[in-house]
């Protein structure tokens, strides 16, 4: 197993993993990733393929086929698989979140139903929190799941759930008793439910790789068995995931920034103006180093916030909050000036850098808006 050591300096094993991830992505993803954009394509052989790699269950038990590796080891992994494709990559993220919860939370049966087709990603995990009332507001979620023997009834409905429609495994956050967070249950659910269906694929600014979907339950019975932890626990499983989806994602952005970064350094080599290289001109070489610069930092903190949740300090969720804002934030912004530096052809899809900018742009809303993490850090600070 991955240690979680080191900053300043990564083992030889981060190296090799990371290495792996980055060729993968060069290989598999970054040649067919504007195609995928344009037609809404959902590259499931690809992900299987990056599972065989062990990217399906990065921080999974091996017991059950996960890699049992790091969350400093999933940041190097997303960030790596990201330069490829930040959507396809965001996806595998979230599969590796909700396969998470059952490893963590399940039973030992549970985890032997489910896992080890979530780790070979035969099957596929959507995560289930956010309904159109109930967005930063997680715990006034309404989606009912009223007790029948055996079962649970539900009825409501999820939104904006990546992967919906398409994958075959919900982690479903559910109200069982009353209102707040300590009414909230976590379901596992399959696709082929009775009363379980599906919203249409939404049209969206970016990640059109995956497919967003409302998940819709009509009176939809799902066995007290699939019911991860004990009736209550539900919201704290969901944050819990959330730590570890939040440096999932800030990594996804960081991918992503850097090959813009990239790009933009073989287009300035390339392009003119003026009887000049356009990397020749100052101006424009103290703004790409401006970009390395906060991607360095971005990355930097990112690291110590995976290495502080790996070793369960009582600060990760807020570094991890922390880490989350600053690094999609900054590479956000890193993506926009590569765009910038391209001038018009950065405006043009078959240059690859304005899909950068919109597949990065939603990383500042999901798994918690930038302004919830805002929150969660002011609370630690102030002691609510």
């Amino acid at each position: 197993m991955s240690q979680s050591t080191p900053f300043f300096a990564l083992s030889e094993d981060h190296v090799a993993i990371r290495d792996m991830a980055r060729a993968f992505a060069s290989e598999q993803i970054a040649p067919h990733a504007l195609e995928w954009d344009e037609k809404k394509h959902f590259p499931v052989a690809q992900m299987r393929a990056a599972a065989a790699l062990g990217m399906g269950g990065v921080y999974i038990r091996e017991d059950v086929g996960g890699s049992g590796l790091t969350r400093l080891d999933s940041a190097l992994i997303f960030e790596a698989m990201s330069t490829g494709c930040p959507a396809v990559a965001a996806f595998i993220s979230i599969h590796n979140m909700a396969s998470w919860m059952i490893d963590t939370w399940g039973s030992e049966s549970q985890r032997m139903q489910w896992l080890p087709k979530l780790t070979t990603m035969e099957w596929m995990a959507s995560y289930c929190l956010t309904e159109a009332g109930a967005g930063s507001d997680a715990a006034a979620l309404s989606t009912k799941a009223v007790r029948d023997g055996d079962d649970y009834v539900l009825n409501g409905a999820k939104q904006f759930i990546s992967g919906a429609g398409d994958t075959d495994v919900y982690v479903v956050m559910v109200r069982t008793g009353a209102e707040g967070a300590k009414g909230v249950s976590t379901l596992v659910i399959p696709k082929d439910t009775p009363g379980l269906s599906f919203g249409a694929n939404e049209r969206k600014m970016g990640w059109n790789a995956q497919p967003t979907r409302q998940v819709i339950f009509d009176n939809a019975r799902v066995p007290v068995a699939n019911r991860l932890g004990n009736e209550g626990d539900g919201f704290k499983i969901a944050m819990a995931g959330l730590d570890g989806g939040r440096l999932n994602i800030a990594a996804c952005s960081l991918g992503g920034a850097q090959a813009a970064l990239e790009k933009s350094l073989a287009y300035m080599n390339e392009r003119k103006a003026f009887g000049k290289r356009l990397d020749e001109f100052q101006a424009l070489q103290f703004r790409i180093a401006d970009m390395a610069i906060e991607l360095e930092a971005a990355r930097s903190f990112l690291w110590r916030a995976a290495a502080a949740l790996d070793r369960k300090e009582p600060e990760a969720t807020k570094l991890c909050a922390m880490a989350k804002r600053f690094v999609t934030d900054a590479c956000f912004n890193v993506a926009n000036e590569a765009l910038q530096l391209h001038g018009g052809y950065g405006y043009l899809h078959e240059y690859g850098v304005e899909k950068i900018v919109r597949d990065l742009r939603v990383h500042q809303i999901l798994e918690g808006t930038n302004e919830i993490m805002r929150v969660i850090v002011a609370r630690a600070l102030v002691g609510r």
